[in-house]
């Protein structure tokens, strides 16, 4: 029994998932109506990440704003490079919600709850109602109640005044990255039980709907590496064109290393040290710009993730059944991209971060069961684009502060 648990926990995660992916189909397509009966082992799976939801946004939020340092030295470097960080998340949040339409990968896969269980509730509210409603009354009863948006707005707002406060709020900081880093490894706990989730979640779905249940999979896939392929080959390049005025191909001759670290480990914190000396050494951006611009984009630029958090949103909405409405899509817009923020920068963060998007539009949560199964080989892709878009923003606020050796950069295929 020893040996066995320990070939099983020394086998990568994302092997073991894929592993119960084949058997949970395999079993429901066997046993079909009959496996609803474990299927409470994949509903305790989505509580757990339901547990996760609140404390994870508001600490990884309040850490990330505090990792930025002291406010006032900020100036025009970080506004640029937050600037440049939120309008690509909106793009790419915008893209997958465009990709999903089109494609619609959850068109015929009408999936019913099974009974006792319920659809969510989705916000009914005008857009100066969801305005008002983003500022909670009381931030506390907001965490209790899963009222997601406001306890963001609340933690940006707390971070800021954190920042603020200077020394004096020195020790909370320092609590709060406490948190914040205990947090994630309560996430990477959870992700343990994902295979035993997916197993039953997937056995449950292809018992019941059979092998129509499986070709969404096969249009996810494609819309996320297509996705992130557009944001790789058109949004990157528009912003080495047209602000930083430099070269694609060298650019990407001189990122190459950082894009593979970051595709294979699935994490834009392992991928730091290799993109910061991509972006030095190859690229030429100075010290003090590319550590500031990669460290800030290694916690809120999550483009590939704000993509594919849109895509799931739609096909959810899709397969449910859930009728979305043009508030619905400024809601998803709206979360994926602060959600991406509050992503943490390691592999499954991003499944913690969809139950937000989810529930902001009356997504039930078992969507997540779909994903789950097929996760780990899309967040390869998703973090070499948000490693690259890191990079990308380094050499735009680099250039236009004229902090980059531009004879550097084109001889990054040199290096």
């Amino acid at each position: 029994m020893g040996k066995l648990a320990m070939a099983w926990f020394g086998t990568a995660l994302w092997k073991r998932v894929l592993l119960a992916l084949v058997l949970g189909i395999a079993a429901g397509l066997v046993f079909q109506q009959d496996i609803v009966a474990i299927k409470w082992v994949g509903d305790l799976f989505i509580r757990l990440i339901k547990m996760l939801v609140v404390p994870l946004i508001f600490f990884s939020l309040v850490g990330g704003v505090a990792a930025i340092g002291d406010m006032r030295k900020l100036g025009a470097v970080g506004i640029r490079a937050m600037a440049l960080f939120m309008v690509t998340a909106i793009i790419a949040v915008t893209l997958g919600m465009v990709l999903a339409s089109i494609v619609q990968p959850g068109a015929g896969l009408t999936i019913t709850l099974p009974s006792g269980a319920s659809m969510p509730e989705r916000p009914d509210q005008s857009l100066v109602d969801m305005v008002i409603s983003m500022v909670p009354e009381n931030p506390i009863m907001s965490m209790a109640q899963g009222q997601i948006l406001p306890v963001i707005i609340f933690a940006l707002l707390f971070g800021m005044a954190m920042l603020m406060s200077g020394e004096e709020a020195r020790p909370l900081v320092r609590g709060v990255e406490a948190v914040s880093a205990v947090m994630q490894r309560l996430t990477i706990i959870v992700m343990e039980f994902t295979p035993f989730g997916v197993f039953a979640l997937m056995a449950w779905v292809a018992g019941t709907f059979g092998f129509d249940a499986l070709i969404p999979l096969a249009k996810l896939v494609a819309l996320n590496y297509g996705g992130c392929a557009i944001i790789l080959l058109l949004v990157y390049p528009a912003i080495l064109r047209f602000i930083a005025r430099l070269p694609t191909i060298d650019f990407y001759r001189g990122i190459v290393d950082a894009q593979a670290v970051a595709f294979s480990t699935a994490s834009s914190n392992a991928t730091l040290p290799v993109t910061l000396r991509c972006v030095q050494r190859n690229l030429g951006v100075s010290k003090a710009i590319s550590s500031f611009a990669i460290a800030l984009g290694a916690t809120v630029n999550m483009n590939g993730t704000a993509m594919y958090l849109g895509v799931i949103a739609v096909f959810g909405a899709q397969a449910f059944g859930v009728e979305l409405t043009w508030m619905s899509y400024l809601m998803i817009a709206l979360t994926a991209t602060l959600g991406a923020i509050g992503t943490a920068g390691v592999p499954g963060a991003g499944l913690i971060m969809m139950s937000l998007v989810l529930t902001s539009i009356g997504v039930p949560l078992e969507t997540i069961a779909f994903v789950a199964a097929i996760n780990h080989p899309l967040d390869m892709m998703r973090t070499m684009t948000n490693v690259t878009g890191d990079a990308v923003v380094a050499v735009a606020v680099g250039r236009m502060a004229g902090e980059i050796d531009v004879e550097e950069f084109v001889s990054a295929d040199d290096v």
